[in-house]
């Protein structure tokens, strides 16, 4: 098995995926404090990444963190903002994890709305 990182996001306050919704992944150096582009990516129209963020021998022990545009995405789509009568005020939001296992899958899924964001290990 190899490992890998995928994510999937909903967008909770309309109930259909988030389509188009840009996002980057980052690795970490816990000594320096830097942090290192590894990818940007945009979900489709299920609201997920047409391929892994990361797999195979490109998963590294570490930390990394996904970077979601949620700001640009809800901004895009008024409607849900408008119909929520409430500011997103969760620009970018982003999710800090530790890879302790190379083989395995780590699926970081976001749940997202106007008020505010979710997230939790999915399989």
């Amino acid at each position: 098995m190899s490992g890998k990182i995928t994510t999937h996001v909903l967008d909770i306050s309309t109930g259909k995926a988030a389509a188009g919704m840009e996002l980057e992944l980052w690795q970490l150096n816990e000594e320096s404090g830097e942090r290192r582009l590894l990818q940007s990516a945009a979900t489709n129209g299920d609201g997920r990444l047409d391929a892994p963020l990361l797999a195979g021998e490109d998963m590294k022990l570490g930390v990394y963190e996904l970077v979601f545009d949620a700001g640009r995405f809800l901004s895009r789509d008024s409607g849900a903002v408008q119909a929520a009568s409430i500011e997103f005020i969760f620009q970018q939001i982003p999710i800090r994890f530790r890879v302790k296992d190379t083989q395995a899958h780590y699926h970081i899924p976001l749940l997202v709305a106007p008020g505010g964001y979710s997230t939790y290990r999915g399989t």
